[in-house]
């Protein structure tokens, strides 16, 4: 076995508030990368929710 084998695998999860000190250079980029792509996922839910809400109060101004 090598070492690899013990060392523990990243998880996809992000817990915010987490003691970051542990983590290496790779494992906080790999971090920041998977909040990059989630903020960018709740953007546009929030932009599809206000279209939708625009649309809806368009509709019963009328």
């Amino acid at each position: 076995m090598d070492e690899e084998d013990f060392k523990p695998k990243p998880s996809s999860e992000v817990t915010i508030g987490a003691d970051l000190s542990r983590l290496s250079v790779d494992e906080l980029e790999a971090r920041l990368r998977l909040l990059s792509t989630e903020s960018e996922r709740v953007k546009a839910e929030i932009a599809a929710k206000q279209s939708f809400k625009s649309v809806a109060q368009a509709a019963f101004k009328s």
